[in-house]
């Protein structure tokens, strides 16, 4: 079932199911995969973000309950005002949900004005205690008394929903954290490799041997607990530092980064001794193809090239020669 619903959600969102190899002999195309423990963390991150979003649905539920209680309350009481007006209904008041001694507050209509008599210490003013969690709900609750009576049915719908579109995000969230493990591709050949990673926004980056010039693995101290590691593949152009590239919201193009592999110092060796026979064989840029036998002007086959720049001047000042006479032919 879960995964019939990752196929429907791939063709949904057209992203292939597996990325071309990249330009080389078919036959040296290793595949590598993020280490499973990438998914694991990534999984302990979703379900503890999950937990916080269902711990503070809870709350806000069970403070609503008791606001729409007390005011319901308040409202049925004869004479009933939306604030206390002396220190012992405000005491009264306070005690029904419980107050600490944290935060002092007392009402300003209360306090003693009597001077205090001979050879006594000056009187202190009257204090209630009220934490900062009482003292949001005081204020919810005379908010409450301020709307109209049916503000209680809406909110109750919006809280409803909000259980409703908790619930359905779960599994759509889960599938998405699963899909951005699987569909990793790390793609080395004898010539090229290509990485590929993302649901939403498919991030797909080639590099030819022919360019690049730094392999390098780190390793967090996360990535260290769990047996994971980076392999940063710099190829020639990239400028700039990390922090820079970050500050400007800029993507390093010349970067190829194997994220969260188990076998780092397989992968970096395997690229520096392909890299090291790519530059041994003399290949060039993959993207680079001429024909290696074009035919001169009037007819005639070019003569090879040589393998010096000497030979090479020498091929170019004969094919000029033969354009000439192919000329002189064509006037006459």
């Amino acid at each position: 079932m879960l995964q019939r619903c990752a196929e429907i959600l791939l063709q949904w969102l057209r992203v292939p199911a597996q990325p071309q190899p990249p330009h080389g002999d078919p036959a040296s195309l290793r595949v590598f995969r993020a280490g499973r423990n990438y998914y694991n963390l990534r999984l302990v991150r979703w379900g503890f973000a999950q937990a916080l979003a269902l711990a503070g649905i809870i709350f806000w539920v069970a403070i609503f309950i008791q606001v729409e209680q007390e005011a319901r309350t308040r409202r049925q009481q004869p004479g009933a005002v939306a604030l206390p007006r002396n220190k012992k209904d405000f005491e009264e008041y306070v005690k029904k949900f419980g107050a600490d001694a944290q935060n002092e507050m007392a009402p300003k209509d209360d306090v003693s004005t009597a001077p205090a008599k001979p050879g006594e210490a000056p009187r202190k003013k009257a204090r209630v205690h009220v934490n900062g969690l009482m003292g949001l709900k005081i204020m919810l609750v005379q908010i409450a008394l301020w709307l109209p009576p049916w503000a209680f049915p809406v909110i109750w719908f919006l809280k409803i929903a909000g259980i409703v579109a908790y619930l359905a995000q779960l599994p759509f969230t889960y599938l998405v954290v699963r899909l951005d493990y699987e569909m990793r591709w790390y793609m080395v050949t004898d010539r090229s490799l290509r990485i590929r990673f993302g649901i939403w926004k498919v991030n797909e980056s080639t590099m030819s041997f022919a360019n690049i010039q730094q392999v390098v693995v780190s390793q967090g101290p996360v990535q260290r607990l769990l047996g994971l590691s980076d392999v940063h593949v710099q190829s020639a152009g990239g400028a700039g530092s990390d922090f820079e590239r970050r500050a400007h919201n800029q993507e390093d193009m010349h970067l190829g980064l194997f994220h969260s592999v188990t076998n780092a110092t397989e992968i970096r060796d395997l690229v520096l001794e392909r890299l090291r026979r790519f530059r041994q064989a003399g290949l060039g840029d993959p993207d680079d193809h001429h024909d290696p036998v074009a035919p001169a002007p009037g007819g005639g086959v070019p003569p090879p090239r040589g393998e010096s720049p000497a030979d090479d001047a020498i091929a170019a000042a004969r094919e000029l020669l033969a354009e000439v006479r192919a000329l002189r032919a064509t006037l006459v």
